[in-house]
């Protein structure tokens, strides 16, 4: 697992917004200054409440929307430079929702043959045979290949999305909260798969999640993204075991807990985001921090390398904010 197979460096994507007709239309940063490694083999899991940037990271990555600025590498080359076919050949996406990410009017062997009918793949007789193959592989009977998806459940569904999305045998595989709209009862069988397919075909994935049990159980880094930014990153055991961003430690407290009694986990971070339009000063995160102090106001924090490979974006642990930090605070 050596080897970084996908990096962005200092990537922003910005919007541009109105309020309405005769308003002058504002920029909105939904990405802003993100750096990320992803070595072959990952699993990186990308958390974050919803309107942090999580899914605009993901359509960097996967070339559908450009970089604003900054730049993303994909095995050392630009993406921008890549060809589109084979940028969409070697990285693929799994969508959150199988109900509508399926064409309903085809029916489940021209979904999945249809990345190989795009780049030209082959003879009819060979496409058929991969379809047969990755059917298999995936746990799709060959008897729902003429089958339309309205006719299969919510995990069938899933199962032939993972089946598109591999058939070209891609190297990295954005999944976009890919358990999120199935029963709890089918989400351990896709985890499980995916998990399996990983091992067996090499893959790497990018994990995006709001279920921090599933990423805790298949990421090995975690990364934490808040209004636009990456917070923290650390690998899965260290994270869950101590994390050190408020943040992040405000996400693990808000987890809910099988105990009785305990009833619903109050995360103390309030019920209003802060406006991504008009982000606060400084930390944006300090006008819902417990520990926040004059410096978090007046001035952005740098990422502090902690341990391994891992940073945290906070003045807590950045020895040259120290004094002055532990100064404001008193």
């Amino acid at each position: 697992m050596t080897g970084a197979l996908l990096e962005t460096f200092d990537v922003t994507r910005s919007f541009a917004v109105g309020a309405g007709i005769f308003s002058q239309k504002q920029m909105l940063k939904a990405v802003n200054g993100v750096s990320l490694r992803v070595n072959k083999g990952d699993v990186l899991g990308l958390v974050g409440e919803s309107g942090c940037g999580k899914s605009t990271l993901a359509l960097m990555l996967l070339g559908l929307l450009p970089a604003s600025s900054g730049s993303i590498l994909f095995d050392g080359k630009p993406v921008s430079h890549l060809p589109r076919l084979e940028l969409a050949r070697r990285i693929q996406p799994i969508f959150q929702d199988p109900y509508s990410s399926l064409n309903p009017r085809k029916s489940i062997g021209d979904i999945i043959s249809l990345p190989l009918r795009v780049h030209g793949a082959s003879t009819a007789a060979e496409r058929q045979r991969k379809v047969d193959e990755i059917m298999e592989l995936v746990g799709l009977p060959q008897r729902y290949i003429t089958n339309y998806p309205s006719q299969l459940s919510g995990g069938q569904r899933q199962r032939v999305a993972i089946a598109r999305a591999l058939i070209m045998r891609p190297e990295i595989v954005i999944c976009d909260e890919p358990t999120s709209a199935l029963d709890v009862s089918v989400q351990s069988q896709i985890l499980n798969l995916l998990m399996d397919l990983r091992q067996e075909l090499g893959l790497t994935y990018i994990l995006i999640s709001h279920n921090l049990a599933i990423v805790e159980h298949i990421a090995t880094r975690v990364s934490v993204m808040y209004l636009g930014r990456i917070v923290e990153e650390k690998e899965t055991e260290a994270l869950f075991r101590r994390a050190e961003h408020p943040y992040t430690q405000a996400l693990l407290a808000s987890v809910l807990t099988p105990e009785p009694g305990l009833g619903i986990p109050d995360a103390q971070l309030g019920v209003e985001f802060p406006n991504p339009m008009d982000p606060p000063a400084g930390c944006t995160f300090h006008p819902r921090c417990p520990h926040a102090a004059v410096v978090c106001s007046r001035k952005a924090p740098r990422p502090v390398p902690r341990g391994t490979a891992g940073f945290t974006e906070c003045h807590i642990y950045d020895e040259a904010e120290s004094v002055s930090f532990k100064s404001a605070a008193a």
